[in-house]
């Protein structure tokens, strides 16, 4: 109902805001699902609140959206949470079965793991509480309770019964979620707790598949019992998102095999060594003379300092500029940018570089040791040939 995982945002989503720099949008599907839900807050509304039908409708509504709310809610505490581990957030989407949240790579330590996972039932926790409280200051505690679970014979407000909605939507989501069956937020936080106690990734995440399948053929066989009940909604609802979640789980099962052939494997292992780079105080003439009309087909070159520190990349168009102007003998690290995104420590594991957007964006990165120093670079060619060679037969 709520899986998250790591991979580039989707496309073709719709675009519904920006909230603290990360985009949410919702799925086409996730139309379908917004109005079955509106469809069950009218339904329920109709036995509990006072109002006409008419009213009764738009307080569904209200209801409907301040429910996905909630769930953007959730996943922005998973997306907060992965953004101060250092992991990037593609995004977050609204889809049929919840919410999404979309990871450029997975949490590299077992703390980080448990933080990510932990923090989305947090943000679940802080709404519920807010709306208990919001709703014992309206109606007191005997009331909401009644309104959560649309007792018959009493009636509410909409307000009341909008919260008392909100309230027991999220209590769902929350319980559903800890359920320690991978990928749901409680499957990841046991993988954490695997992870941290016997300090094996691959096997936390095995473990943590093995139940999360599990689970998901116990939905698949739940859905078939209610479509024998003739509940068809329920049944089919439930074996797709069993189908979903024994899809997911398989896939991290297959994709920790995968990583495991890669292991140990680092940047520093298949990089270029010995790059052509231009020293910093060499002036744009030099540069261009030496390097750019030397090396036919080369549109930059890495800039570094006498003590290998890396500058930036110099590129041909402004080096060509500054050499053929008044200021050829500028230094060339004065044309050169600063490159943030076009370098990656030379220790990073091969596992990470694959997730690395740069790198498919660029085709090249720099490869710097934690003193900032160059020391190679390595190409998208070069990780494709090394796969080809790890995960090669025998």
């Amino acid at each position: 109902m709520r899986p998250w995982r790591a991979m580039s945002g989707r496309r073709g989503s719709l675009h519904l805001a920006n909230v603290f720099g990360i985009r949410v949008g919702a799925d086409y599907s996730w139309l379908l699902v917004l109005f079955l839900v509106i469809f069950f807050f009218q339904d329920n509304f109709k036995s509990t609140v006072r109002e006409d039908t008419t009213t009764i409708y738009i307080g569904a509504v209200g209801a409907a959206f301040l429910f996905f709310g909630s769930i953007i809610i959730h996943e922005m505490g998973h997306a907060l949470a992965a953004r101060r581990e250092g992991i990037e957030v593609a995004g977050i989407d609204l889809f049929l079965f919840g919410g999404l949240m979309h990871m450029r790579s997975e949490p590299q330590t077992a703390g980080a793991e448990f933080r990510v996972a932990a923090a989305g039932p947090a943000a679940t926790v802080l709404v519920i509480a807010a709306g208990v409280a919001a709703g014992v200051a309206l109606e007191g505690w005997n009331d909401l309770s009644d309104a959560v679970t649309f007792r018959a014979g009493t009636t509410f407000s909409l307000g009341v019964e909008l919260i008392a909605s909100l309230v027991l939507a999220n209590v769902v989501v929350l319980v559903f979620n800890l359920i320690p069956a991978y990928p749901l937020d409680g499957g990841r936080i046991a993988r954490a707790a695997v992870w941290a106690l016997t300090g094996d990734r691959h096997r936390a995440t095995r473990a943590a598949a093995a139940v999360g399948r599990a689970f998901s053929w116990l939905l698949i066989v739940g859905g078939l019992y209610w479509l024998t009940q003739g509940d068809t909604f329920n049944g089919i609802y439930t074996m797709i998102l069993g189908y979903l979640l024994g899809t997911q789980a398989r896939g991290a099962a297959v994709q920790t095999a995968f990583t495991e052939r890669l292991e140990g494997v680092t940047v520093a292992d298949i990089m270029d060594p010995h790059p052509v780079s231009i020293p910093a105080d060499a002036t744009a003439l030099t540069a261009y003379e030496n390097f750019f009309l030397r090396y036919h087909g080369y549109e930059w070159f890495a800039v570094i300092e006498h003590d290998g520190g890396y500058v930036g990349r110099a590129f041909r168009a402004p080096v060509m500029e500054a050499a053929e102007g008044p200021n050829a003998a500028l230094p060339v690290r004065d044309v050169t940018g600063s490159d943030a995104d076009g370098r990656v420590r030379d220790d990073m594991s091969l596992e990470a570089l694959l997730t690395s957007e740069p790198l498919r964006r660029l085709g090249a990165l720099m490869a710097v040791d934690d003193q900032g120093r160059l020391r190679g670079v390595v190409t998208a060619e070069q990780v494709a040939r090394a796969l080809r060679t790890r995960l090669a037969p025998g």
